[in-house]
């Protein structure tokens, strides 16, 4: 029995080794890795739906479907909110670039034994800006805003010891000035535990729905107005992760990620990312991503102590922006044990 586990064993180390293997900078990626989506880039709207919320997974590389066994599953894989037993909600916030904060919050409720209910509400903000025009670049006197909504409700469910299914049901809006964009996406996703040792696997699809344009009428130059807009996809994405502990004993434990993302606005490409937790008390994160223009490396810091009523968890994470440069987060997770 134990040589067909370590026969197992290998073959998914082999894998893994293939996929970091196409990860590798050079001649080989390019074959693996083509820019073939690179012409979608900028095709789809609602953008700030693809800005990670967590500092957890940021700190990982955002690579976590696979990994999503705390209560920020609620954006990375609402699969992964029964693969833990507590009650709680959890907060973020995002220093984003040019000013832009994005802010989030979300709360689980655990019951049925093998089910949980989530609601998420996630809101990007601006500073306000002037309205300027072709014949007053220096503005009018007037300001307008750029704001952003999203209000989730998901639902999971343990189907057996290892399959668990997730989905989430999400109304979003765009404010730019006096227009308006709106429209209900959805995600759907899985997660499986293999049973060879502690690796697992998911498969979320996420803000997939309609096409949505904007409403309402925009002053043009010459005095008139436009009240009809060009329709556009939102930012739909298939990710497939994989997560393993390599090590694991009562004061130690990593856990390492990889993570398929096939967007439909731009190209494919893989994420990596690491988490080594002493005594389930520090936790420190690194992350990197391949074949991503804009972003490369990740990384992040992590606490968790027990408060009066509850245990609670603090996480930090630095990701780097080539152009932009760091975007840091902050999230307070406070769970309730399920009694």
């Amino acid at each position: 029995m134990k040589s067909n586990t370590m026969r197992r064993l290998n073959k998914t180390l082999i894998f893994l080794a293939f996929i970091f293997a196409a990860g590798y900078p050079g001649e080989s990626r390019a074959q693996l890795f083509p820019n073939l989506g690179g012409q979608r880039t900028g095709t789809a709207a609602l953008q700030f739906l693809k800005i990670g919320t967590s500092a957890r997974a940021t700190g990982m590389g955002e690579s976590f479907v696979a990994v999503s066994d705390d209560i920020t599953s609620l954006y990375w894989n609402p699969a992964g909110l029964v693969q833990f037993n507590d009650m709680g909600v959890t907060f973020s916030y995002t220093q984003w670039f040019v000013d832009t904060k994005l802010g989030n919050f979300g709360g689980v409720y655990q019951f049925g034994g093998g089910n949980a209910i989530g609601l998420s509400v996630t809101s990007l903000q601006t500073e306000d800006m002037k309205v300027t025009t072709e014949f007053q670049p220096q503005g009018t006197g007037e300001y307008f805003k750029f704001s952003d909504l999203a209000v989730g409700l998901s639902f999971a469910k343990r189907m057996t010891e290892q399959f668990s299914f997730g989905a989430t049901i999400k109304y979003v809006r765009e404010e730019l000035g006096v227009l308006k964009m709106e429209g209900v996406l959805g995600d759907l996703a899985t997660f499986y535990r293999t049973g060879l040792g502690t690796s697992r696997f998911a498969i979320v699809i996420s803000n997939f729905g309609g096409q949505v344009s904007p409403s309402g009428e925009a002053p043009l130059v010459n005095g008139s107005t436009a009240s009809s807009f060009q329709k556009f996809p939102p930012p739909t994405s298939f990710q497939l992760g994989f997560a393993i502990e390599p090590y694991q004993n009562k004061e130690n434990r990593i856990t390492t990620s990889v993570q398929l993302n096939s967007p439909t606005d731009n190209a494919e490409n893989l994420s990596f990312g690491v988490e080594y937790a002493y005594k389930e008390f520090l936790m420190f994160r690194g992350g990197y991503k391949v074949n991503v223009d804009a972003e490369n490396f990740s990384a992040g810091i992590g606490l968790k102590f027990p408060i009066s009523f509850a245990n609670a968890s603090l996480d930090y994470s630095v990701a780097n922006y080539r152009a932009l440069g760091l975007a840091q987060r902050f999230t307070l997770n406070v769970l309730m044990p399920n009694k």
